[in-house]
């Protein structure tokens, strides 16, 4: 039997985009003082480039950046400009794969996120039940879950 799908393939791409108009941009990316704390306590300028896209990536669309992954230029040239750095240091960022990873980490601790496990599964079906009897969109469920 066919495995069903609640999310053709332009939702799934929706769900995990970044945002395209400046507004929004700056609506989702704009560094408040203790993000602005954080990206300080790392040592040179591509590296807190690449911490800063990174943290931006992790709270919306909620992605990570994989090696040799190019950011969105507009975003990219956003949070260049908050930090005062060039843009075109991305292409330093994370020479080492250990830094990127170690960044990663260090995001995950300072947002309080963690893996979905097994144990999350029973709640997060229940909090979307009563949303679920309300659409037959699943793009509305999978929003509300993310």
């Amino acid at each position: 039997m066919p495995r069903r799908t609640i999310l053709s393939p332009a939702e799934r791409d929706s769900l995990f985009s970044f945002p395209e108009s400046h507004d929004e941009i700056i609506r989702h990316y704009t560094f408040n003082e203790a993000d602005r704390s954080l990206i300080g306590q790392h040592r040179g300028a591509a590296n807190r480039l690449g911490y800063a896209v990174q943290l931006c990536c992790m709270r919306y669309p909620g992605v990570t950046m994989g090696a040799g992954v190019e950011p969105p230029p507009a975003l990219l040239e956003y949070v260049a400009g908050q930090l005062g750095i060039e843009p075109m240091l991305w292409t330093e960022y994370a020479k080492r794969d250990q830094t990127r990873r170690e960044h990663l980490l260090e995001l995950q601790s300072a947002l309080q996120l963690r893996l979905l496990t097994v144990q999350d599964y029973r709640p997060a079906v229940q909090a979307l039940v009563d949303l679920a009897m309300q659409t037959d969109k699943g793009l509305v469920l999978a929003q509300a879950l993310v």
